[in-house]
C-alpha cells in the first residue's frame, strides 16, 4: 500500500515538475505567435496525445449515471462548459504572461487552491479557521509576490489573478463531473472545446502565420504534448491511488518549479522579495490542503 502511495506521489511531482516548466514555454511560445494561437495549436496537440488513452481503456463515458437521458445532457453541457473555462483561464493566463514573470504567473495561478475553500462558502461548504490563516497567508505573499517597493504592479499579474478566479470556477464544476464520467473523455472534450475557441478568436484577432508556428514548434510541443496531454494523463493515473487532498499538495508545487524555471532558462530575477513571497502563497495553499485532509480523515 505504500508502495502505491509512494509511487502515485512521485508521478503527481513529475506532473507538476512538468506544468511548472510550461510556464516558461508559454512565454518562449509568444515570443514567435500570439497568445491564442500558442493556446490553440497546444490544446489541439493535447486532445491529440489523448486519443490513445481513449482507445486503450475504454471506459464507458457515463457509466455512473442513472438511467435517463436528463443527467446525460446535464453532463455533457458542464463538460462543454468547462472547455469554455479552460479556454478563458488560459487565456488570461497566456495574455498576462506577456506581461508578468514566468514565476509570477505561476504563484498567482495556484492561488485558485485557496480560493476553492473559500467559493465553497456559497455552496454552503463550512470552513475551519485554518482556512482563513491560509487565505491571509497567499494573500500576503501575493502583496510581496506583486506589488513593487513603489506600490506598482505589472499589469500582467492582474490578468493571472482573474485567471485563478476562472480554474476555482473549473475545480468546483470538476468536483460535480468527475465522478459522473469518464476522466479521459471529459479532459478531451474540454481540450478540443478550448482548442476551437482558440482558434476562432486567433484568426479573428491576431495574424496566424503557419511559419510562426514553426518557429515556436518546440515551447508549442512542450505546452501540448508535455503539459497538456502528458501531465494530465499522469494526474489521472496518480489519482486513482493518491488521496485527492494529498495530491493537491503535491500539485500545488508547480508555482515553485515555475519560479525555478523561470530564473534558470529566462534569467528572471529571484530577490528576497520574491522569495518570502513565493514561501508565503506556498504556506497557505499548505495550510488549505493539510486542514482538508485532516477533515477528510475524521
Amino acid at each position: 500500500m505504500k508502495k502505491n502511495a509512494l509511487r502515485s506521489d512521485l508521478i503527481l511531482l513529475l506532473a507538476a515538475i512538468i506544468w511548472g516548466f510550461a510556464f516558461v514555454a508559454q512565454r518562449v511560445g509568444m515570443d514567435y505567435v500570439g497568445p491564442f494561437t500558442y493556446t490553440a495549436v497546444r490544446f489541439a496537440l493535447g486532445a491529440l496525445v489523448l486519443l490513445p488513452f481513449l482507445w486503450l481503456w475504454k471506459n464507458k463515458p457515463y457509466n455512473n449515471l442513472k438511467p435517463g437521458g436528463q443527467e446525460k445532457r446535464k453532463i455533457i453541457l458542464l463538460q462543454l462548459l468547462m472547455g469554455a473555462l479552460i479556454f478563458g483561464g488560459v487565456s488570461f493566463q497566456q495574455y498576462g504572461l506577456q506581461f508578468t514573470t514566468a514565476g509570477n504567473a505561476g504563484f498567482i495561478t495556484g492561488f485558485y487552491v485557496v480560493l476553492v475553500p473559500v467559493a465553497g462558502l456559497f455552496l454552503n461548504h463550512r470552513n475551519h479557521f485554518t482556512i482563513w490563516i491560509g487565505v491571509a497567508l497567499a494573500i500576503t505573499g501575493m502583496y510581496f509576490l506583486s506589488v513593487t517597493r513603489n506600490f506598482t504592479v505589472n499589469p500582467g499579474d492582474y490578468y493571472v489573478l482573474v485567471c485563478a478566479f476562472i480554474w476555482t470556477a473549473h475545480v468546483l464544476v470538476m468536483g460535480y463531473v468527475a465522478p459522473r464520467t469518464d476522466a479521459i473523455r471529459t479532459a478531451l472534450i474540454q481540450f478540443v472545446i478550448c482548442s476551437f475557441l482558440s482558434w476562432l478568436v486567433a484568426f479573428g484577432w491576431e495574424d496566424v502565420q503557419w511559419s510562426a508556428i514553426l518557429e515556436a514548434s518546440w515551447p508549442i510541443l512542450y505546452g501540448g504534448i508535455m503539459s497538456v496531454g502528458i501531465a494530465y494523463t499522469l494526474q489521472v493515473i496518480a489519482q486513482q491511488k493518491a488521496h485527492p487532498a494529498y495530491a493537491s499538495i503535491i500539485l500545488s508545487l508547480e508555482t515553485v518549479f515555475a519560479v525555478l524555471g523561470g530564473w534558470i532558462v529566462l534569467h528572471e530575477p529571484m530577490t528576497g522579495r520574491i522569495i518570502l513571497g513565493c514561501c508565503l502563497m506556498l504556506a497557505g495553499m499548505v495550510v488549505v490542503q493539510v486542514r482538508n485532509i485532516r477533515s477528510e480523515g475524521s
